[in-house]
């Protein structure tokens, strides 16, 4: 139990990640960006480019935003940086050591410009969601920590507004604040800070030994910080971060979809989509604030904010290692008074985040994330292959009814909806009816209807038990408490896999235009008691004595357990703390005799059982309640 206790626990953990623009998305706003700095800037970015990758040619493109790469490239041009930043890298250094040093990235890279195909190609919601979700099982592969890197903390969202009349600049006070809540727009005020500086120290003095790697810094601090600010012009990031896990995931996944309106400081309207659903007009939008951030950069290692930025010490010419995943609150960031018309020049296009808890807020929803406890119904038909006596060999068909109760953990969708990191454990009743196989195989025994069935009526305890694997079914259980101990990042990157498929990823969930399809086999296992009571089940069996046909009365109780093999969901309702669904399931089992006893008084063997193999259908309805948890 205790094993359970700390899977069910990590699985919360690699649960909590709300991701903003997707690696694809982040990439095509920067290129747009760099494609829309004015023609004399843009020269002078990518002359300064040129001289920043100086002794990286063998990484990076010699064009900032190089349309020629594709999928297999052995390059990355600088557009990559945002979408590297902050998903796939913990700091800007991590960022450029994963840039100029790892054979990863190229993997990760490989996979995002294959997504970015496959969204282009989406033929409808369920086509997109499903390419999205066998893209994210690659990045698992590519980058193992991907899911888990950004767990910590809320650094991808925006704060919410205290009161309406809240004034950008008020706004982004609170945001820089040392000791506040990381969040986006003060993790980009920090690295592009830093950013300007550097640019700032290089054009002092451009001819300098380290000059290359002092732009290079800037250059590296820029891209990773302008990742949160691409993150500001996703819905579900402005629209806060309020509530436990299931509601901030829940929210955030929902506007994301729908989209949200929203004003800019300077009161212009705009609506917003968010990762997975970028249209043309989202990137430009985004694009346009991104071109004045760059711009700035431009200008600064021109000389032209020689007045405007100062710094009490001399910036590094190595990237910035401020950890974003690690950190929870805000790091002090020495204030430049005379920088702050650039950063209101920044931030007055940007969305108006939604306000806190109270009166305004905008609606929240939930994810099906969390404990909770259930009911479920189910109408089962068994096809078996023979009965329980070994003359007993013709197939027939046994009918039955469940009900049961449930408690478990909700984790579908920690990537998106075709997850399924369910865990949960139910007990109830069951009943089945007599089996169309009889006692011989006599056509004169069809006229005695129930009373001539090899398998009586029974009835019995039913269990079941349902938790995603790795590689092997139960290897959660084994491995993942032990790894936990000794590498947990590696335990919550096996278990977010464990939860979207497994290692292969052959159990990950598909979706249709009809419903949802998912091989479940070694994910759950039923187990029904028949005849553990007072009374053990009788049989009535067919017995040869002294060469005469006969037939003998016995006891026996016998355990059925039974496999999950595949699941057919075409129905399914969320509402803010309750699910309803129907799922047909397609199962094979054996059902094993066991303790058998003559109740005849007839002085002869006990008559010897056999197994019985069987498969069929289950007709589920499924209700949860999902307990809401601590809010905030």
């Amino acid at each position: 139990m205790k094993r359970i206790v700390t899977i069910i626990l990590i699985l919360i953990l690699a649960a909590q990640e709300g991701f903003c623009w997707i690696f694809p998305e982040h990439r095509d706003i920067m290129v747009l960006a760099i494609q829309k700095l004015d023609p004399a800037r843009r020269a002078s970015f990518e002359r300064l480019w040129l001289q920043a990758r100086t002794g990286r040619e063998s990484r990076l493109s010699a064009l900032p935003a190089d349309t020629g790469i594709s999928k297999g490239t052995k390059f990355l041009d600088y557009a990559t940086f945002p979408a590297i930043g902050g998903d796939h890298s913990t700091s800007a250094s991590d960022m450029v050591h994963s840039v100029l040093t790892t054979d990863w990235i190229f993997k990760v890279s490989d996979v995002a410009f294959e997504l970015r195909t496959g969204l282009a190609n989406a033929k409808n919601r369920t086509d997109r969601l499903n390419k999205l979700r066998d893209s994210d099982l690659r990045l698992l592969k590519a980058d193992p920590e991907y899911v888990t890197r950004a767990g910590a903390n809320n650094v991808h969202f925006m704060l919410a507004r205290k009161e309406v009349n809240t004034d950008m600049v008020q706004f982004l006070s609170a945001c820089a604040k040392a000791g506040c809540e990381l969040n986006a727009p003060g993790t980009y005020t920090y690295y592009h800070l830093s950013a300007l500086r550097k640019a700032k120290a290089y054009a002092e003095n451009p001819s300098a030994e380290k000059s290359a790697d002092l732009l290079f810094s800037a250059f590296a601090d820029e891209g990773f910080g302008l990742h949160f600010l691409e993150d500001m012009f996703a819905s579900g990031h402005v629209a806060g971060t309020r509530g436990n896990a299931a509601q901030r995931k829940g929210t955030h996944d929902h506007y994301d979809e729908t989209g949200i309106e929203a004003y800019s400081w300077e009161g212009e309207g705009m609506v917003l989509m968010g990762d997975a659903f970028m249209r043309p007009e989202d990137a430009d939008l985004a694009a346009m604030t991104v071109v004045r951030s760059l711009e700035q950069i431009v200008d600064a290692a021109s000389g032209k904010y020689s007045s405007l930025i100062t710094s009490a010490s001399k910036p590094a010419s190595v990237p910035d290692t401020f950890n974003v995943c690690k950190a929870l609150v805000m790091p002090a960031i020495e204030r430049d008074t005379l920088a702050i018309s650039l950063f209101k020049d920044i931030f007055r296009s940007t969305a108006r985040p939604g306000l806190a808890q109270g009166a305004g807020e905008l609606p929240r929803f939930r994810a099906e994330l969390g404990p909770f406890i259930g009911l479920s119904a189910a109408l089962r038909g068994n096809a078996v292959f023979n009965g329980f006596c070994e003359s007993q060999n013709t197939a027939g068909e046994i009918t039955g009814l469940e009900v049961n109760f449930r408690v478990g953990l909700g984790l579908e969708g920690i990537l998106n909806e075709a997850s399924d990191g369910a865990v949960f454990l139910e007990a109830g009743y069951r009943l089945d009816g007599s089996s169309t196989i009889k006692l011989a195989a006599d056509p004169d025994l069809e006229k005695y209807g129930n009373i001539s069935s090899a398998i009586p009526y029974r009835n019995g305890i039913h269990l079941r038990l349902r938790m995603p694997f790795y590689i092997v079914p139960g290897d959660l259980l084994v491995v993942a408490p032990i790894l936990y101990i000794f590498a947990p990042k590696a335990a919550s990157t096996m278990i977010a896999t464990a939860g979207n498929g497994g290692l292969i990823p052959w159990q990950a969930g598909m979706l249709s235009s009809i419903g949802r399809f998912q091989f479940v086999l070694g994910r759950e296992v039923g187990v029904c008691f028949f005849g553990y009571g007072k009374n053990p089940d009788t049989f009535i069996v067919p017995v040869t004595i002294n060469g005469v046909a006969d037939q003998a009365v016995i006891s026996f109780h016998s355990t059925q357990i039974e496999f999950p093999v595949l699941e057919y969901r075409p129905f399914h309702m969320f509402s803010s703390d309750q699910t309803a669904g129907l799922m047909i399931q397609i199962f094979g089992g054996v059902d094993i005799p066991g303790k058998e006893t003559l109740v005849t008084s007839e002085n002869i063997p006990v008559p010897e059982v056999r197994s019985i193999w069987y498969c069929g259908l289950r007709f589920i309805f499924d209700w949860r309640y999902y307990f809401s948890g601590k809010k905030s």
